[in-house]
């Protein structure tokens, strides 16, 4: 597939780049995608929820009142989950959401979510970004002249690029990462995925294997 390649300015180049066929040519695999995603949202997952239960609970043991001739159920103590303040009965204790994923998957998943995106036509190859020092302003109108102002917008670098980083920061829906840390919600999430021409090789290089 051929990509229209724009500067900065979101003018037309008049180069055009090939997206690798080994990438961005496969049949996308949802289920690798769907478990990639679930992997990824269950790592940001703190699992640090707590409840105090009847044991953990700091209200006295003493029984409430006599066994019989109340004409009440039996209480053994304030602790009794039946009680307003007593303990919680099964409530959610401290645990580790993340899951393991065979590297093959997770690399199949970033694959399959760059193709489904070159299907959809939702890639555009920018020949070069640079920001001669950290603007927000300056990257809102890079993203005006490529007219995806207010869309969620994916930007793939080959290396980290400072001034582009803490530019885009304060954009909304804007994200800026590398090819090297790209992950599949990001390009799944993103209405449209901005990469850099140099970073079209490296992607080549960590996905197709």
């Amino acid at each position: 597939m051929d990509v229209i390649v724009y500067n900065s300015k979101g003018e037309d180049t008049g180069k055009k780049v090939t997206l690798p066929e080994e990438v961005f040519g496969i049949e996308p695999n949802q289920h690798a995608i769907y478990l990639d995603v679930k992997q990824y949202l269950a790592n940001q997952r703190q699992g640090t929820h707590k409840a105090k239960e009847r044991a953990e609970n700091a209200h006295s043991t003493r029984k409430l009142k006599k066994q019989k001739g109340t004409g009440g159920a039996r209480a053994g103590s304030a602790k009794s989950p039946v009680f307003v303040g007593g303990g919680t009965i099964f409530g959610p204790r401290p645990r580790d959401y993340s899951f393991k994923l065979n590297k093959k998957v997770k690399s199949l998943a970033r694959k399959s979510a760059l193709a489904a995106k070159a299907q959809a036509e939702k890639i555009s190859v920018i020949d070069s970004i640079t920001l001669e020092s950290p603007r927000t302003k300056d990257y809102i109108q890079f993203l005006s002249d490529l007219n995806l102002t207010g869309r969620k917008t994916l930007l793939i670098l080959p290396d980290v690029n400072l001034n582009v980083v803490l530019s885009s920061r304060n954009v909304q829906k804007a994200k800026v990462t590398t090819a090297s840390q790209v992950n599949t919600y990001d390009l799944i999430n993103a209405d449209q995925l901005l990469i850099s021409e140099e970073a079209l090789s490296t992607i080549q290089t960590l996905f197709d294997k």
